[in-house]
């Protein structure tokens, strides 16, 4: 067994379900699996810049305490062996954690965030950090102590953020399993990027015991993976309760085990080729333009229609700068010269947003979420899904930090272009990017480039999407085309 070389991942290609299945049955070890992915690493790494700090000390130990283990007839858990890597925002004790922010370059925490603690317990083998933005804010991966994380399917390209070191991880077979966080689009887009699956669950599905604000409803924690089966079989180590989060969401992540196929005739989505009006990118439009008859060929009934999300954007800057301030504020007013300018003036819109103005927002968030309930309820217009291009755009230039104009729409801020997962964020249902298929040659993107699906579910729905997902993911097998050769 082998990394592969070139465009030939050789082992470290297998899906995570396969991984585990082979670590099970003694065809491979731990110690050969790690192996085969450090050598991965060390061939495609360095033109990419996705994994950023390396423990191999560490994974050396784990991977032997693994196999041990399976000598004694035991396994470590559900993650037995797999190698994974902890997005640079998540804690890890006795592990750097810069959070891409100078002010952490050399700070190493004592204690471990949740989603770490259940992949080390589940038995996962961590080889190091995903790079990510100054303190994650933005979809493009980049930052001072780092630099630019590159996108396997063109280096000149974003990953996307701010999951991306995830992601290109993911998509050019350095690891089968990484974490990753989400408040405006952070596990989706670079999903949809990276031509990889990117999955955010409902709120409390995965707990934190070390978010920003214990409370609040927009940030979640999530799976990706490559395969829908690699991020249902994931989500069975990262969900579940946990007393010391006071949002946690208390069903057993049993849930999303056993087979996600399911009969799926007469399943109303509602689909909207620009999220409800947004102004989309053509290249995007032409990838997706066969998403409703795909959907249709699976028996869903697919109707041209979107909730209203009108009021989402508004809500979504006034939540994001109202944690962006409690997150931040202090560190702002004593280090206000490290930090970039677009994540200072988010600061600054949450130091100086009034109460009044707050209070509106969460006035309208509640009567968002009920129209958007009413919208996909079965005693309403019962859509069971919508369905939307991701992302509004391919993906840009590494050196352009945002895009400024979609369709000659032009923005005020860095976020605005990434309204169709935000808008969704703020629903708070569940919703996962898929493979959608690939740009061809326009004016505005070449050919190639990764173009990601967004499916939403209900209210907590979070098996029946991936359901949808999987059917997807099966019928048009997408994420079987591999980035070109690399390093």
């Amino acid at each position: 067994m082998n990394s592969g070389s070139g465009n030939d991942a050789g082992i470290c290609g297998l899906p995570a379900t396969h991984m585990a299945a082979m670590l099970a049955k003694g065809e491979i070890s731990a110690r050969e699996l790690l192996a085969a992915h450090l050598e991965r690493i060390e061939q495609v790494n360095p033109a990419l810049n996705a994994i950023v700090t390396f423990t191999p000390e560490r994974a050396a130990e784990r991977a032997a305490a693994a196999d041990e283990a399976h000598a004694r007839g035991e396994s470590l858990g559900l993650l037995h062996g797999l190698p994974v890597a902890h997005k640079d925002l998540a804690l890890t004790a006795g592990v750097r954690t810069t959070m891409g922010s100078p002010l952490f370059a050399d700070f190493v925490p004592d204690i471990d965030a949740l989603v770490v603690e259940r992949q080390r317990e589940a038995g996962a083998v961590m080889v190091g950090k995903t790079n990510t933005p100054e303190f994650g804010a933005g979809s493009h991966t980049f930052n001072p102590v780092f630099g630019i994380t590159r996108n396997p399917y063109d280096v000149g390209k974003t990953c996307g953020g701010s999951s991306g070191g995830a992601a290109v991880a993911l998509a050019a077979r350095m690891l089968p399993l990484c974490d990753g966080s989400d408040l405006g689009g952070s596990l989706r887009n670079p999903a949809a990027f990276c031509n990889i699956v990117g999955f955010r669950p409902s709120p409390g599905r995965v707990p934190s015991t070390t978010a920003m604000d214990a409370w609040f409803p927009l940030a979640v924690e999530g799976p990706m993976g490559r395969t829908v089966g690699d991020v249902a079989f994931f989500l069975q180590a990262l969900a579940g309760p946990d007393d010391r989060s006071p949002v946690s969401n208390q069903e057993s992540p049993d849930v999303f085990a056993g087979s996600l196929e399911r009969d799926l005739r007469g399943v109303r989505v509602a689909w909207s080729p620009d999220a409800g009006g947004l102004p989309v990118d053509p290249a995007v439009r032409a990838a997706t333009s066969n998403v409703p008859d795909v959907l249709a060929d699976l028996g869903c009934e697919v109707i041209e229609a979107w909730p209203d999300l009108s009021d989402a954007p508004q809500v979504f800057q006034a939540r994001r700068a109202w944690v962006m301030a409690v997150g931040f504020g202090q560190l702002l007013e004593q280090h206000r010269d490290q930090f970039k300018e677009t994540l200072a003036w988010n600061i600054d819109k949450g130091l100086q947003m009034t109460i009044s103005e707050y209070a509106d927002a969460c006035r309208r968030h509640s009567q968002l979420f009920a129209a958007v309930d009413s919208f996909m309820s079965p005693d309403g217009d019962g859509f069971e899904f919508l369905a939307c291009p991701t992302t509004q755009v391919p993906p840009f230039d590494v050196e352009v930090e945002y895009p400024t104009e979609i369709e000659g729409v032009e923005f005020e801020t860095y976020i605005d272009w990434m309204r169709s997962c935000s808008d969704i964020t703020v629903t708070t249902h569940p919703a996962i990017s898929v493979p959608a298929g690939f740009t061809t040659p326009t004016d505005t993107a070449p050919a190639g480039l990764p173009v990601g699906l967004q499916l939403i579910g209900r209210h907590r729905a979070d098996r029946a999407v991936l359901e949808l997902a999987q059917a997807w993911e099966s019928a048009t097998n997408h994420a079987a085309v591999l980035p070109p050769p690399i390093g």
